[in-house]
């Protein structure tokens, strides 16, 4: 379990096809500290650390998670979002994010506000029902609070301080970002649907 707060960035360093997974090389100030078998999330991509040095670590994707996610268009020299996975005794500064996207959605658009930066996201409508007004969304693993819902759209602002420590920096209209939907909201959505009991109800 995650809470979508950043760490650090990393860096792809290397890249490997080995039957039909992708085993990707990342440095990062986390190396040093992190073994075998740990969870970290890639992006908002739940992976588990093969191996690492005081260099980099690597990670595999299997071939679900490439076709499912963005991570099959890495390249070399790519910057990736990092975080570990929490302790019980950490704060949830964020919300609950389980590594576990969704789908993909698309940057449409960017806007330079007066202490933040806009940007328009389109999402497959059919996860509609798990978008709501002020909700919060795993963006690229980053925990951050929607607005401005429409039937495949929604908008997030990000502070400079975000944009400093994120991949956000680098969005532009037209790339590609991992979405995971809020956990509970997906949960409420399940008993509706297994009692009938239409979206926007209330239970």
């Amino acid at each position: 379990m995650f809470t979508g707060i950043t760490e650090t960035l990393g860096t792809v360093v290397q890249l490997e096809h080995a039957r039909g997974n992708l085993v990707v090389s990342v440095a990062s100030p986390l190396a040093p500290e992190l073994k075998a078998d740990q969870s970290v999330l890639h992006n908002g991509v739940c992976l588990t650390v093969t191996a690492s040095n005081s260099e980099y670590h690597q990670v595999t994707a299997v071939q679900e998670t490439l076709q499912k996610t963005t991570l099959g268009g890495l390249r070399q020299g790519d910057r990736i979002n990092l975080e570990r996975c929490l302790t019980l005794q950490d704060r949830l500064d964020g919300h609950l994010v389980q590594g576990h996207v969704d789908a993909t959605g698309r940057c449409l658009h960017k806007v330079e506000r007066e202490g933040s930066r806009e940007f328009r996201i389109q999402f497959p409508a059919e996860f509609a029902h798990l978008v709501i007004e002020k909700g919060s969304v795993a963006l690229n693993g980053i925990s951050l609070t929607i607005f401005d819902v429409g039937p495949d759209a929604f908008s997030v602002a990000i502070i400079p301080h975000t944009l400093a420590l994120t991949t956000m920096q680098w969005l532009e209209p037209g790339d590609r970002v991992n979405l995971e939907f809020d956990v509970i909201g997906k949960y409420v959505a399940r008993r509706q649907a297994l009692f009938g009991i239409p979206p926007g109800r209330a239970i």
